[in-house]
């Protein structure tokens, strides 16, 4: 299993699969053609169905400038390896072609030519299942966290603090942040509404507006093509800096608390994706959101003090209660239901949070089980419902 590091990039939204991937994989292309005078670039699949709203083409466009590119959509086209498939094409000023490559876009920004050697993985961690990191953790008597620290380098506590810091730095942007969003729904923003009202709150309730609030924020920064950090997507980026944010203000979590909190997320994000997918073009909005919940729940529960099988307890319900989640964004952009739904998942990460610490962490659904039937049901699901924008709320007329 990979580094953690992965889970956690630092980029610009609005999408880590249809934004983030293609300009990665833009770049690494007209590095090999210097000399190119016209890119050809062919978007299929889901790249292509919702690829407009996502800012896909303006993203390898600006990637590739100042050479002229052609971009061909072609939605009806799915590869079997994965629905997220480019194919880039390079020309001389004769319109000779001097070399193609066909690449795709698996999800959190990450791209493989499809054997997945250009993933450049490594196996940091010996084990990859939620199984074989709890006997780990009891037979040494660790925690998650320590897990990370015992495999990792260094440089991911680096890595981790500068995360923390970009995640509150979106926070903060998409609360001073009014106005309309970019796209054809012209979809206000609410976070500063929102962090308004609930500052005239008390109590309990005064925090989990809040928690509205932040996960408003970070998802309308994105949604705005603003600087954020996948967690593990940039769809679900709100879920995870929204929890940790509140408990940071109002528990007074330190730093370096919050940064241990985010090594644990990271780990149960590795493990979905190391299982199963974090890809809504190939699961669903369930491996986005869902494991964004999932990793905030974990996180909050250690903090909380959570024994690792409470931690294990409150991830597999952070994505248990959203198997099945469908990703039909409207016209195709990362607003609607995505925004709301970074929203509802930091609260339900917050119960999950709550309902493990008061039990013993004994259940009998483990969090591999619901990894495995995440992945199952995703790839069950019909296209129309993975991000195509071709069925479900993606056919709401009124918009």
């Amino acid at each position: 299993m990979d580094s953690i590091v992965k889970i956690f990039k630092i980029g610009y939204g609005p999408s880590s699969s249809h934004t983030m991937a293609p300009r990665k994989a833009a770049s690494a292309f007209k590095e090999r053609y210097p000399k190119a005078k016209l890119f050809r670039v062919t978007l299929y699949g889901s790249l292509a169905a919702t690829g407009k709203g996502h800012l896909t083409d303006l993203a390898i466009m600006e990637e590739m400038s100042p050479v002229a590119v052609e971009i061909i959509w072609e939605a009806g086209i799915v590869h079997g390896f994965h629905p997220n498939a480019m194919k880039f094409e390079a020309f001389d000023d004769h319109a000779v072609l001097l070399g193609d490559w066909t690449v795709y876009s698996v999800g959190g920004g990450e791209i493989t030519d499809g054997d997945m050697t250009n993933l450049n993985e490594k196996n940091i961690y010996p084990y990859s299942t939620m199984k074989q990191i709890l006997a780990w953790c009891d037979e040494n008597g660790k925690q998650f966290w320590e897990h990370v620290g015992d495999f990792e380098d260094d440089s991911v506590w680096i890595h981790l603090a500068e995360v923390w810091e970009v995640m509150k730095q979106a926070i903060r942007r998409g609360l001073e942040n009014e106005g309309v969003l970019p796209g054809s729904i012209k979809l206000p923003r609410k976070a500063s509404a929102y962090m308004m009202k609930a500052n005239g709150f008390k109590g309990s309730l005064k925090r989990r507006s809040q928690v509205f609030a932040y996960a408003l924020a970070v998802a309308e920064e994105n949604a705005g093509g603003g600087k954020v950090v996948t967690a593990p997507t940039c769809g679900s980026s709100g879920v995870l800096p929204a929890v940790l944010f509140m408990l940071h203000r109002a528990y007074k979590f330190p730093d370096q608390k919050i940064i241990r909190a985010l090594a644990t997320a990271g780990l149960i994000g590795n493990i979905v994706k190391q299982n199963a997918s974090i890809s809504g073009a190939e699961v669903g909005c369930q491996g986005e959101i869902g494991t964004a919940c999932a990793m905030a729940a974990a996180a909050a529960s250690q903090l909380f003090g959570a024994t690792p099988a409470q931690i294990e307890y409150a991830a597999e319900m952070g994505l248990e209660h959203h198997l099945g989640l469908t990703c039909d964004p409207i016209a195709g952009l990362v607003q609607i239901p995505c925004i709301e739904r970074n929203a509802f998942a930091a609260s339900r990460a917050l119960d999950a949070n709550i309902y493990a610490v008061m039990s013993d962490g004994k259940h009998r659904v483990s969090f591999d089980k619901v990894v495995f039937t995440m992945n199952q049901t995703g790839k069950d699901l019909p296209s129309l419902y993975r991000e195509t924008a071709g069925g479900g709320l993606a056919l709401e007329s009124g918009l």
